[in-house]
């Protein structure tokens, strides 16, 4: 009610009423709510479920519906109507359970629950199998049913239930049992099951019979197996009553007892882990009272498939190949139906035969190229035959550096030291030997990448020793046995702070200079020796030896020039580190010498001491250490020819070197000319240079032996006597005593007699006539020159006497310049009939490697040339050749004077000098440059009285010199000395008489 304005409240007022619409909770009509919050609903399996809920309040209630026991089914739970009607087709047992309805507004809400059975008619699990029996046998007949109640079960016989009290049987709920069946039992058993939702009946007809075995399996049945399988014969028999059976083999009448043969009920015979000899044709045997038979089957034992995969479980580098080999075996008659394939991890690879494929598959190989980490696996070679399949595996691992590190973290922050940690990467198979710490500065060399220490083994953490005043970032490369990894990601930077030097600059040194300054060096600090800004070096000197005071300067190079100090005077030299924030550690002291120069002293007491005549040994005493005025390097001899013994002739000064190195006070000059006298002194330098010179030295050097005579001609053979003629020695290197003449048989197989010596005393004497030689015999003839000292190299030639009545032949040998257009043959005997050879000879190494000959016949003239050197015209000629003579010694003294600035080879190639031979013979002993090779057996005769002269000398007491070394030989090479000759050169005889040779 409403009170208005104008209600004073008398009994007079006028009254209005007014009605509201009241609020009111939910009310269930469906389900009625008198029966209560819950109810119970059947339903049928497989049928449509429909669940009502309706109900009334203000505001209109809203309604739900939810599954207590589970969840509502959405694939088949629909709502109707609004949500009243909750419907479900295809009812099943899971649908069973409680389900809720609520009814819901602002007042209130009610709930109802909905109880679900789900309920079937009977349905069989197993129903009755008939069947036909032999009598005797027993019968078991099962009958299984479900449904929603249970189902009850009743037996018939033929349709009328079983009375159990009169049933010869058994019978329970769920089967008839029979023992010993005879023909009266054949009937028609039944099974029936029913419940309040409807009944089934299953029926099993079973007919007893009397029967002789009747055998299923046909008649001559083939079997084949492989080694190690079981071989199943089959027998399938049918017999009323049941038969007896047994198997023989091979027409055998014994029953088969072996243990690995086994009989099953049914009849079949099993061979267990088969051999070959298993092979054979066996009999299976049925028989009962009412008859017997048999059958035969045919066994086959085949070879078993074998193979295996070729490398077994390989290793393989990532990215190299694999060839994997199935190798097979397998029975011959299994040929035609043998197949191969290849699997990895169970899965099948596609055969492929063409090159386009990085996996191929051909037959009994599988090939790999270019291997990935996804090819890692079991790869499995299947072989298959009619009878039986065999399986190989290899497992393929693939090897391939580490993935990178990731996650570094930075931790235990100081300030000289952090710890770095990380996570390893996949190791491919290859376990990680090693972690390398890298680091990057980007203060001193940004963007460059150094390594910064390694950590063996497998660690994944480091405490990392760490510089001042350096901004770092790290990173880390992992090593195992294939190799790096690619660096890992870097980590955050971290700065240390600075610090004041820990250590001062290395390798202090004074430099080579002028005389009076001193140039001060040493290694500058690395960036990361640095620790902190400002770095400077300060640098601390005094002379040793002198009392006085450290001078010191600061300087930010690394070097400091002092001038004006005193030549090579030993200093005490200090380097040291300072920056901002203090000063290295206190330096050590370095000792070092001001600039140098050159000694100022010459070597006293220089004597020389003759070893044999082309080597002496020189001897002196050093200069003092103040006037080194430097470190002292060596000594140089020097040492010119001025003379000859044998002729009293002034030589041209030509100067020759040998540097000793050291401090020593002697040496060996080797390759002098015998028979000389020499002058010599001695200097000692620095690395300035040399100091001045001693005092020369006049010492002679002694005889030695001759070179070979010049040539050796036979200038006339009789039938037992030949004529000899030689030249005399280049090179006498002495005064000559005479000559010795040798001679002995040789022939064509260089098989030799003995050796004959004539000693020929006069030295003038140059030719020989020999007597009582052989007729039609071949010589070979030796002649060499001799001083007091000995004899020399012989010089040789070869010829053969005349036979019984014939005239003299003789041989002469000339050497020819190549160049030379024609050549006059001299001591020939007029009107005498010659054979002329010219013979062109390429040379090697004194080896002539190949010959070309030019031969012509000519008989010499007597008297042609008569009174010729009484023409005017042949002494204009020999004026001619006198003046071009005196003017190409002209240009030889010329060129000889400027020093011979040519290599020495050439020099010797130029100029051929004997003396260079008899040098290299007295030092090393024996040595022959002789063209000739002395015969078998004959060496020792005649080279036997050459003696060498052997010095005790090593070879370092032999200088270094700017003009004489050794070469690799040990043969001593200067400007002074010859080459030796490239063959025999012969001069040619005297005679009146010539020969023109053409060719």
């Amino acid at each position: 009610m409403v009170k208005h304005a104008n209600d004073s409240g008398s009994p007079n007022a006028a009254v209005t009423k007014a009605n509201f619409i009241k609020e009111r909770k939910p009310k269930l009509l469906i389900p009625p709510e008198s029966a209560g919050s819950s109810s119970s609903v059947t339903v049928i399996k497989g049928g449509v479920l429909l669940l009502e809920c309706i109900a009334e309040g203000l505001p209109t209630p809203h309604l739900s519906w939810v599954k207590v026991t589970g969840n509502l089914p959405k694939d088949k739970s629909v709502k109707e109507n609004f949500g009243k009607i909750l419907k479900i087709e295809q009812v099943s047992a899971a649908d069973e359970g409680t389900y809720q309805c609520t009814a819901s507004n602002p007042m209130g809400r009610t709930k109802h629950e909905f109880h679900v059975h789900v309920e079937e008619p009977p349905r069989w699990i197993k129903e009755p199998e008939g069947g036909v029996y032999s009598v005797g046998t027993n019968l078991v007949l099962l009958c299984e049913a479900i449904g929603n109640p249970e189902p009850t079960i009743q037996w018939k016989l033929n349709g009328m239930p079983i009375d159990s009290r009169t049933f010869r049987g058994r019978i329970s709920a769920r089967e008839i049992s029979l023992t010993n069946l005879q023909l009266q039992d054949s009937a028609v058993y039944q099974c029936e099951a029913s419940n309040k939702h409807g009944t089934i009946l299953a029926s099993a007809n079973v007919n007893v019979l009397n029967i002789a075995p009747l055998i299923l399996t046909s008649d001559g049945e083939n079997y084949a197996t492989v080694v190690g399988y079981s071989a199943f014969l089959h027998c399938e028999i049918f017999a009323s009553p049941a038969a007896d059976i047994r198997w023989t083999k091979d027409d055998s009448v014994e029953p088969l007892s072996a243990l690995r043969y086994e009989l099953n009920k049914n009849g079949t015979l099993e061979i267990k882990e088969t051999k070959k000899d298993d092979s054979g044709s066996y009999a299976c045997w049925a028989s009962n009272s009412v008859g017997k038979r048999a059958i035969t089957a045919n066994l086959d034992i085949r070879d078993a498939t074998k193979i295996v995969i070729t490398p077994k479980n390989p290793r393989v580098l990532k990215s190299h190949s694999i060839l994997l080999k199935c190798q097979s075996e397998y029975d011959s008659h299994l040929k035609n139906s043998f197949k191969l394939s290849w699997r990895k991890d169970g899965d099948q690879l596609p055969v492929n035969s063409t090159q386009d494929s990085r996996i191929i598959v051909d037959m009994d190989t599988l090939f790999i190229s270019s291997v990935t980490l996804e090819d890692q696996g079991v790869y499995m070679c299947v072989a298959s035959t009619s009878l039986d399949s065999a399986v190989a595996e290899s497992r393929l691992i693939v090897l391939d550096v580490p993935d990178p590190p990731e996650d570094l973290q930075l931790s235990e922050h100081q300030n000289r030291s952090v710890r770095l940690s990380w996570k390893a990467g996949a190791s491919h198979n290859s376990p990680v030997n090693e972690s390398i710490i890298e680091y990057e500065e980007s203060q001193w060399e940004p963007g460059r990448w150094q390594e910064l220490t390694q950590i063996p083994g497998n660690d994944t953490t480091a405490l990392l020793t760490l510089a001042p005043y350096m901004n770092y970032q790290f990173r880390v490369v992992s090593v195992n046995a294939v190799g790096r990894s690619q660096p890992s990601k870097p980590s955050l930077r971290y700065a240390t702070p600075p610090a004041a030097p820990d250590k001062n600059p290395e390798n202090i040194r004074v430099e080579a200079s002028e005389p009076n300054e001193m140039v001060m060096k040493w290694e500058p600090l690395k960036p990361t020796e640095r620790n902190g800004p400002g770095l400077e070096y300060k640098v601390s000197w005094r002379q040793r030896g002198v009392e006085t005071d450290w001078n010191e300067e600061l300087v930010k190079k690394h070097s400091l020039t002092l001038r004006n100090t005193p030549t090579f005077v030993p200093y005490e030299i200090k380097v040291q580190a300072v920056n901002n924030l203090g000063t290295g550690p206190e330096p050590n002291v370095t000792t070092g010498y001001s600039g140098e120069d050159t000694p100022d002293a010459a070597p006293s007491g220089v004597s020389v001491d003759i070893v044999n005549s082309t080597l002496v040994k020189v001897f002196w005493f050093g200069i003092p250490r103040d006037r080194v005025r430097g470190h002292l390097k060596g000594y140089k001899v020097s040492w010119w020819k001025t003379k000859s013994m044998l002729d009293g002739k002034r030589h041209h000064p030509e100067k020759h070197h040998l540097t000793f190195v050291g401090d020593r006070n002697y040496g060996m000059i080797p390759g002098l000319e015998p028979f000389s006298e020499f002058r010599l002194t001695v200097v000692a330098y620095n690395s300035k240079g040399d100091g001045p010179e001693s005092s020369p030295v006049v010492f002679e050097t002694p005889e030695g032996v001759p070179e070979q005579p010049r040539f050796l001609k036979i200038l006339n053979f009789d039938k037992d006597s030949v004529t000899l003629s030689w030249g005399l020695p280049k090179k006498a290197n002495g005064h000559l005593t005479g000559y010795i003449l040798q001679y002995q048989i040789i022939n064509e197989t260089h098989e030799i007699g003995p050796l004959s010596d004539i000693s020929v005393a006069n030295r003038s004497t140059l030719s020989w006539r020999l007597s009582g030689l052989s007729a039609s015999t071949k010589y070979k003839f030796y002649v060499k020159a001799c001083t007091a000292k000995g004899c020399g190299n012989p010089v040789t030639e070869e010829g053969l006497t005349m036979a019984q009545g014939s005239k003299g032949i003789g041989k002469i040998s000339e050497a020819v310049n190549p160049t030379q257009k024609f050549h006059p043959i001299e001591a020939l005997e007029p009107g005498t009939e010659y054979t002329v050879r010219l013979v062109t000879k390429n040379w090697v190494d004194n080896n002539s490697i190949f010959e070309d000959v030019i031969e012509t016949r000519g008989r010499a003239y007597a008297g042609i040339y008569d009174g010729i050197s009484t023409q005017g015209w042949f002494i204009g000629l020999m004026c001619a050749v006198a003046l071009l003579t005196l003017l190409l010694l002209t240009i030889c003294f010329v060129r000889r004077n400027k020093g011979g600035k040519y290599s020495v080879k050439e020099k010797e190639d130029l100029h051929p000098d004997p003396e260079a031979q008899s040098i290299k013979d007295e030092i090393f002993g024996e040595y022959s440059d002789s063209d000739e090779k002395p015969l078998k057996g004959s060496l020792r005769s005649i080279n036997g009285d050459i003696k060498a002269t052997e010095s005790a000398d090593s070879l370092v007491d032999y200088g270094e010199g700017e003009h004489g070394m050794f070469n690799e030989d040990g043969s001593f090479i200067g400007a002074y000395s010859g080459s030796k000759e490239k063959g025999s050169v012969e001069s040619t005889g005297s005679s009146t008489a010539t020969f023109p040779l053409h060719a």
